[in-house]
């Protein structure tokens, strides 16, 4: 088959991302279209055919602002000489028309067979379900009050040129039960969950006698960087510093009830969060780490807080690969995989003082944390790698 793999951009290091490579490795061969590709920002694709636009001269910090020429891009990207097109979004990607989709519009199409497979994170959540979250805070600074003038005026053309484009792949797949859901609720089209690959192996590590031994590759650089940590009664975050990911809630809560935190990862909200902390003694923070050090990490701490409103959550499933027992926001992804008292904890609201008060739950729970692996086996990559290749099968003829 002739294939082409399709993702909003490729600017920085996430879960998107690393579905993207995934299906990289499945379909080496195939070219990746993209609106923006910025190769500091993320390194993993130096061997892969990336081609962009003419969105390609814009500054990689203009990314949020150019939804609305993604979505003429996408649109006027001809693609219909491929057999097989995979958009892996949650934006404009899959905005992209299939030659049947051309086909059944009596247009003109070079392959009228090809098809479109869109594995759709979630439907766009700055249009649809975080929109109020999105208008609140839309994490432009200084530029907020005129962001949130002109988001507000034109949402509603957005929402319908976003539900048009949503109706071109001939079909869908996605993460979790809650973004099925969704994508059901917001665009009106049903989708298989197959859930995405996570690299569980590398936080399984372990040696004879079962214990875990994630990171056993690191040489000390671990230990150099929490030297004056003692993880076991420590919790750890992990994830890109933006807003909605809803950091800032960890900070509050660890400070409330003075208990050590260590933040792990970059991002915008950075210097936020770090300013929030106060100085205190009590929360730590550490840039990106490579994997065999962060396996080690999760593998000590006391649990792994993660107060985040996600479609699913790589980051969590990582922790629990590693034998870290998981604190979640109890809505979204997280009910897929986080279940109550066997290897995590749900708090109900998304604030501050519901995550204290479920931290201090949780430390009267006893969890065992060789068992904890075993409830996010069937999240691995091999298991992803089969499920798509038979979903490809089947609808590819």
């Amino acid at each position: 088959m002739k294939i082409a793999l399709v993702c909003d951009w490729l600017t920085n290091v996430g879960g998107a991302e690393k579905v993207l490579l995934e299906f990289h490795k499945l379909y080496p061969k195939a070219p990746i279209y993209t609106s923006k590709y910025d190769p500091k920002g993320i390194d993993w694709f130096k061997s892969a055919d990336i081609r962009t636009g003419w969105l390609q001269m814009f500054p990689t910090k203009m990314r949020r602002v150019l939804g609305p020429f993604r979505h003429w891009y996408f649109s006027h990207l001809d693609l219909s000489e491929y057999d097989l097109i995979i958009s892996v979004t949650g934006a404009e990607a899959k905005f992209v028309k299939s030659g049947k989709w051309l086909n059944k519009k009596g247009k003109k199409a070079k392959n009228p067979n090809g098809i479109h497979v869109s594995y759709c994170h979630v439907p766009t959540q700055y249009y649809w379900q975080m929109y109020d979250d999105y208008v609140k805070n839309p994490g432009f600074g200084v530029l907020n009050p005129f962001v949130k003038f002109f988001f507000r005026f034109f949402v509603k053309p957005l929402r319908c040129s976003d539900f048009r484009g949503a109706q071109r792949p001939d079909y869908y797949i996605t993460i979790s039960d809650y973004a099925k859901e969704a994508i059901k609720r917001y665009y009106g089209r049903e989708a298989t969950v197959i859930h995405p690959p996570v690299e569980i192996d590398d936080f399984m590590l372990k040696n004879k006698s079962g214990k875990n031994q994630g990171g056993k590759k690191d040489k000390g650089n671990c230990a150099k960087a929490v030297e004056n940590l003692d993880l076991a009664r420590t919790y750890i975050t992990t994830s890109r510093q933006v807003n909605w990911k809803k950091i800032d809630l960890a900070v509050k809560a660890c400070l409330m009830t003075q208990r050590h935190l260590l933040v792990v990862g970059e991002g915008p909200e950075h210097k936020a969060l770090v300013k929030l902390a106060e100085g205190s003694s009590l929360i730590s923070f550490l840039p990106l780490q490579k994997k065999c050090c962060l396996a080690k990490l999760l593998s000590q701490a006391n649990g792994y807080l993660f107060p985040s409103f996600e479609p699913f959550g790589i980051a969590p499933v990582e922790a629990l690969a590693a034998g870290c027992p998981v604190i979640a926001f109890g809505k979204g992804g997280a009910l897929d995989y986080v279940k109550d008292g066997k290897n995590g904890l749900l708090f109900a609201e998304q604030t501050s003082a519901s995550l204290a008060e479920a931290i201090l739950k949780f430390e009267k729970m006893k969890f065992n944390r060789k068992e904890i692996p075993k409830s996010i086996e069937n999240y691995s990559t091999k298991r992803f790698d089969r499920e798509i290749k038979e979903f490809i099968s089947e609808k590819v003829k």
